[in-house]
């Protein structure tokens, strides 16, 4: 489980750094979000909303882990991961419908994301079956 928690880390990180090329204006925001960003103002709600809930998911990822001292209970830690695990699913589908290329290429990363939770929440309930 150490090794799918590092590497989606390193995910995380990857996608963080995406979203900030988007607000530096290296990535123009036109061929994100299917789109559907009518200007800048909302690119910064869409992409500061997209970093918190990564570095969100990656403090969840620490506690998990241990990397962090455990502030909420691994029953939440884990119900939070399984909610990741329906958005990514979701998201995934989403991406492989998405009008460009672009965007259809990012169901790749959702779908390696899918799977790295999915073996972090299963290999937990090999070794705890009383944990969710």
């Amino acid at each position: 489980m150490r090794i799918a928690v590092k590497l989606m880390l390193w995910l995380i990180i990857a996608v963080i750094i995406f979203h900030l090329s988007i607000i530096l204006k290296i990535v123009p925001y036109e061929i994100t979000w299917g789109g559907r960003l009518k200007n800048e103002s909302e690119m910064y709600v869409f992409e500061t909303i997209s970093i918190a809930i990564n570095l969100f998911l990656g403090l969840i990822l620490l506690v998990k882990e241990n990397y962090v001292r455990q502030a909420i209970p691994i029953r939440a830690v884990n119900l939070i991961l399984w909610i990741f695990l329906l958005i990514f699913g979701f998201n995934t589908v989403g991406n492989l419908f998405a009008k460009t290329n672009f965007e259809k290429s990012f169901s790749i990363i959702t779908l390696m994301a899918s799977a790295l939770i999915w073996v972090i929440l299963k290999k937990n309930k090999r070794h705890n079956p009383k944990i969710i």
